[in-house]
């Protein structure tokens, strides 16, 4: 085994004559970045994100971290992205000027929803407004039955007057879902070439090429968001790929998607929905592949960074995965029980719990007096009072500073703290408002943030029906390792594991994914009476798609797994579950279905089962890709701590004279209270909790 080669460990290594490969990973505070150098060698660095212009923080980093592993830009094979370009353009509402041609009488779908709310007693709760304004959703005469049979011919004179209306009030990309076009797609298909050659200035996205699938205001509103933030990824896209060219890296640009796999950036710049969520899913992949290595199958993966933090479920070594969520500001808890709250994208993902707490988080007296944390971020300009740049409002990261569970820099150097421009914020917003001592003022601060982030940990166990006590946290981010133990006490989890980087396990996890495609039918009718022959017809064809997707992709048949799902539900229901389809034995599929809707709603009907759509997964599985089965151990310097700080523990402990441990040149066990320091985070070993590491760098921490 070789080594770990970087600054602060590790424990992974690639199958020689892998090739470079480079993750990235743009946060809110910080842009991460690994290269495995296909010998085995791993090399990470962290550079400040670059809010206004994404790519410049992505190829600055880029350029130090071939330097750092001494390879030639030409050798890199290829370059791994997660980004949030895609979820910031939502959140912030700057995505291109969009509009949406429908059927006849249908231009309030959008708007109408589903006719609920998240929260049934919220009366301040304001409904967010569409993407696309009343006056821009505009109607042409077409009529498709439910059947597919053509009831009114689309009005092609019509649909180039409408659209000539929308491009001559400057909108430049147009949303096309008209009524059952799932069933039959030949208008829609006609309109999208009409156009594209009377208007081919303007990007149009039309429903049967992004969600061909039953119940419009989901695929309406699944197509407005990809026209919406289709224009925005791919100028992104562009400016990167010049970019990486500019420097000597001519590879192929993988994105990650929100379901945690990979695909090409041509994908994503048409298909830009499936990766809203791109890059956070990436980590929840990485934690499933270690818990894999370690033999742990039930994880609590949680993330915390410097703008959010998000908890998702890995059960007997399965992510927990949705067919849909919505994107919303604030708390993010895509539940298949809470609805209407944001915009609906009908797209897998990873089930994933979000809260607007992160290490940049800034802390503030409410107007009732009380003490809050999030969502509004600090961010990486101008950052924390303790970076110096600008920041004067408190944060996490001035709190833990205080308290002493950081060290003096930050990213391996490159960012240095500030103890006292921390306490004066702390003192100032916090500790004087209060009539309490900065200490005890930034304590408080650590304890609402840790609620805060237990809220999201609650959201993918307790209201799932699963109890947190059975499994292992699984601590990454840069911010991760500093709160996980404390969060495990609160939730009573009596173990917590913390990766050999935590601070770019979510760049590692990228390497560590394989390419997905993804293939949907329309397939209403009864289990019970299923044409076998039909839907085997059916699913060749989406067979045939899917290789001919992933030959593109540059994949090899024998590296190719398809698989078949099918979504049913209960007579005169409207949401599905997608089972795993077994051809030759419907009955497997039936008991399947029964078995996971009693796992999702805790009882099952008797009623008739009704079969909604087929879909396929292809996927690719990438040779030489990041296996986290193998590494090594750093051998030979001192094990003595590398210093002694006073760290609070809160009231009941006070302040300790904690150890302060290299990662690199750490004990193979510890008993806190210890902080043990890397290049890109740091772990918290709080009194009353031991730590043993592993071979491969990973720290398995154990609460009394």
């Amino acid at each position: 085994m070789t080594s770990f080669q970087g600054n602060d460990g590790g424990g992974t290594s690639q199958g020689a004559g892998a090739g470079v490969r480079i993750g990235v990973d743009i946060g809110g505070t910080f842009t991460d970045l690994v290269l495995a150098d296909g010998h085995g060698g791993i090399f990470h660095r962290k550079v400040s994100s670059t809010p206004s212009a994404p790519e410049a923080a992505v190829l600055e980093g880029v350029k130090a971290i071939i330097a750092d592993a001494g390879v030639a830009a030409s050798a890199v094979r290829e370059v791994v992205h997660g980004t949030t370009v895609g979820s910031n353009t939502l959140l912030q509402k700057v995505g291109a000027p969009t509009g949406l041609i429908t059927t006849k009488g249908f231009r309030d779908v959008l708007e109408i929803g589903r006719l609920r709310t998240p929260s049934m007693f919220d009366l301040q709760w304001e409904k967010p407004l569409p993407l696309v304004p009343r006056r821009h959703r505009l109607e042409v005469h077409e009529r498709i039955a439910a059947d597919g049979q053509v009831l009114v011919a689309l009005d092609e004179a019509e649909l180039l007057n409408v659209a000539g209306e929308l491009v001559a009030a400057g909108l430049t990309s147009i949303a096309i879902c008209f009524l059952n076009s799932y069933r039959n797609p030949v208008h829609e298909r006609r309109a999208e070439a009409l156009l594209a050659q009377h208007f081919p200035q303007v990007q149009v996205t039309s429903s049967v090429s992004v969600l061909p699938e039953a119940k419009e205001y989901e695929r309406t509103s699944t197509t407005v968001v990809n026209a919406y933030v289709r224009p925005v990824l791919e100028r992104y896209l562009t400016n990167l790929e010049q970019g990486l060219n500019a420097v000597g890296v001519s590879a192929p640009l993988l994105v990650c998607n929100s379901n945690g796999a990979l695909a090409s950036s041509l994908t994503a710049r048409e298909k830009p929905v499936f990766f809203i969520s791109s890059g956070r899913a990436a980590g929840v992949v990485g934690g499933a592949r270690l818990g894999e290595a370690v033999e742990i199958g039930d994880l609590v993966v949680f993330d915390m960074g410097g703008t959010t933090a998000s908890a998702s479920l890995v059960q007997k070594g399965e992510l927990m995965r949705v067919s849909e969520y919505e994107f919303r500001a604030g708390i993010s808890t895509p539940s298949r029980f809470i609805k209407a709250g944001g915009y609906m994208m009908s797209v897998p993902t990873v089930d994933v719990a979000e809260v607007g707490s992160g290490a940049g988080s800034i802390a503030y007296v409410d107007d009732g007096g009380l003490m809050r944390v999030g969502p509004i971020s600090a961010g990486a300009d101008p950052g924390p009072a303790c970076y110096g740049a600008g920041g004067a409002r408190p944060t996490v990261t001035d709190a833990n500073l205080l308290l002493g569970y950081l060290p003096a820099t930050l990213a391996g150097g490159a960012r240095a703290l500030s103890i006292e421009a921390a306490r004066t914020a702390i003192t100032r917003d916090l500790a004087a408002p209060f009539g309490l001592e900065a200490r005890d003022a930034a304590f408080g601060v650590r304890e609402v943030v840790n609620a805060n982030m237990a809220r999201a940990i609650r959201a993918v166990t307790v209201e799932r029906g699963v109890d947190p006590r059975d499994f292992t946290l699984v601590a990454i981010g840069g911010s991760g390792p500093v709160h996980a133990a404390d969060i495990a006490r609160q939730l009573s989890m009596p173990r917590v594991l913390v990766p050999a980087s935590p601070g770019v396990f979510t760049a590692m996890g990228m390497l560590a994914g394989d390419v997905e495609r993804y293939f949907i039918r329309p397939l209403p009718g009864r289990l019970d009476a299923l044409d076998t022959e039909a839907v085997a017809a059916l699913l060749e064809e989406m067979q045939t798609e899917a290789r001919a997707a992933l030959r593109a992709e540059g994949l090899s048949d024998a590296d190719m797994v398809l698989a078949p799902e099918m979504d049913l539900r209960f007579r005169g229901q409207e949401m599905a579950l997608a089972v795993p389809y077994r051809a030759a034995d419907p009955a497997a599929v039936r008991a399947a279905f029964l078995a996971a809707y009693e796992a999702t709603y805790s009882y099952v009907s008797a009623d008739i089962i009704e079969t909604v759509s087929l879909r396929l997964i292809g996927r690719g599985l990438r040779p030489g890709k990041l296996d986290f089965r193998t590494g090594a151990r750093v051998e030979g310097g001192a094990e003595l701590p590398i210093a002694m700080r006073a760290v609070y523990f809160g009231a009941a402990r006070g302040t300790l004279e904690t150890p302060v441990y290299d990662r690199l040149r750490c004990p193979a066990q510890l008993v806190g209270p210890a902080i043990i320091e890397g290049a890109d985070s740091t772990v918290v070993i709080p009194p009353d909790t031991s730590a043993v590491m592993d071979a491969h760098l990973n720290l398995l921490l154990t609460l009394a």
